[in-house]
């Protein structure tokens, strides 16, 4: 009777607590999740584990200020990739390419922005689907 009696407490307080967290919250967790799966699926390979890239080859993704300073862009470079341009990251340049990635839709697209926006020392917060909508307009 013990039992049943502290697992009911603990169920309520697991349930309490999930219902305290905002949808803010609710939402960045489901697209740092989603994110993650993405990155495995489509980015690692190349980025690495734990973003750090590939020697002069493939920029890592843990360049807070570029992300910071190219977050409008972003959404345009994972959907169209790059090509045969330079990119300077820790003051450091890497020239080449990136495969486009245009099966995904842009709220796959917001979910691994915001893992890689969040991941590898970055905190950027969620990057919202109508925000890489927006974004997708624009791209070159």
């Amino acid at each position: 009777m013990k039992l049943r009696l502290i697992g009911g407490i603990i169920l309520f307080l697991i349930v309490s607590i999930a219902a305290c967290q905002s949808d803010a919250d609710q939402d960045y967790k489901r697209y740092f999740t989603g994110g993650a799966n993405i990155y495995k699926q489509k980015c690692q390979n190349c980025h690495g584990n734990n973003g750090e890239g590939l020697t002069s080859l493939i920029p890592p993704l843990t360049d807070t200020a570029y992300l910071k300073k190219n977050k409008n862009h972003l959404a345009c470079i994972v959907r169209n990739g790059i090509t045969e341009q330079v990119l300077t990251i820790n003051s450091k340049a890497y020239e080449g390419s990136m495969p486009a990635n245009t099966d995904l839709a842009p709220i796959e697209i917001a979910k691994v922005l915001t893992f890689v926006t969040n991941s590898f020392g970055n905190k950027h917060g969620t990057v919202a689907v109508d925000m890489v909508e927006k974004d997708l307009t624009s791209c070159p």
